[in-house]
C-alpha cells in the first residue's frame, strides 16, 4: 500500500476533528468520558478539537490526502515542563466541550502525570483512521514516516493506547508497555507506551 500524505494546515481543522469524532466516538475513554451516546455525541468532536487545535500550534498533523486518516504529533524536549502552557491542555478540553464534566479534565490530568520526561521524543497524541477504512493498514503506513525518522535520528516515541486492540498494532511497530497502566476510576485502563529507535 502506498497512502499520500501530507502535512494538514489550518484549513483541515474541521475535518481532522471530525475525523477524531468519528474514529473515536465509541472508544472507550471517549464512553468513560461522555457515558451518555446522546450527549457524546453533541460534544465530542469539540472536546477532540482542541488536540487539533494544539497540534497545529505546537506540532504537526500528518494527513492521508484522501482524507481516511490522520497522526497527530507532538515532539516533547526533555525535562520537567509542569507549569507550561500544555498543562492547560486538560482544562482547555472540558472548557471547550462540557465544563460540568470533571472526566473531560480528569483523563489528561491522570496522562499527564505519567508522560516520560527523562528524554526528548515525539509523542503520537492521537491518530484516527475513518470507520470505514480501519483494518486496512492506513495508521501502520501514516505513522512509518516519523518512526523512521525517529530510528535514523534515534528519537524514541511515546503514546497511550486506549484500548487492548490498538495495544497490540503499537506493540508489532516497537512499542513497549512502560508497565504503568492510567486506571480512569470505575473506567477502561490507558496504556501508556515507549517505542526506542529501532536499529
Amino acid at each position: 500500500m502506498v497512502l499520500e500524505i501530507r502535512r494538514a494546515g489550518q484549513s483541515d481543522r474541521d475535518a481532522v476533528a471530525r475525523l477524531l469524532d468519528e474514529a473515536f466516538r465509541d472508544d472507550p475513554v471517549s464512553s468513560w468520558v461522555f457515558p451518555d451516546p446522546a450527549h457524546r455525541a453533541a460534544v465530542h468532536g469539540k472536546f477532540l478539537g482542541v488536540f487539533v487545535d494544539v497540534a497545529l500550534a505546537e506540532g504537526r498533523i500528518d494527513y492521508a490526502a484522501d482524507g481516511s486518516a490522520a497522526a497527530l504529533w507532538l515532539r516533547v524536549p526533555a525535562g520537567d515542563h509542569e507549569g507550561e502552557a500544555e498543562d492547560d491542555v486538560p482544562a482547555m478540553m472540558r472548557a471547550a466541550a462540557d465544563p460540568d464534566n470533571e472526566r473531560c479534565e480528569l483523563v489528561g490530568r491522570l496522562t499527564g502525570e505519567v508522560h516520560p520526561t527523562s528524554e526528548e521524543h515525539e509523542y503520537l497524541l492521537m491518530i484516527a483512521v475513518a470507520p470505514g477504512r480501519q483494518g486496512e493498514g492506513l495508521g501502520t503506513e501514516l505513522m512509518r514516516p516519523v518512526l523512521e525518522r525517529c530510528d535514523r535520528e534515534g528519537v524514541p516515541a511515546y503514546l497511550e493506547a486506549s484500548s487492548e486492540r490498538s495495544k497490540a498494532l503499537y506493540e508489532r511497530l516497537g512499542w513497549q508497555f512502560t508497565g504503568t497502566a492510567v486506571r480512569l476510576p470505575d473506567g477502561p485502563l490507558m496504556w501508556p507506551m515507549w517505542r526506542k529507535p529501532q536499529p
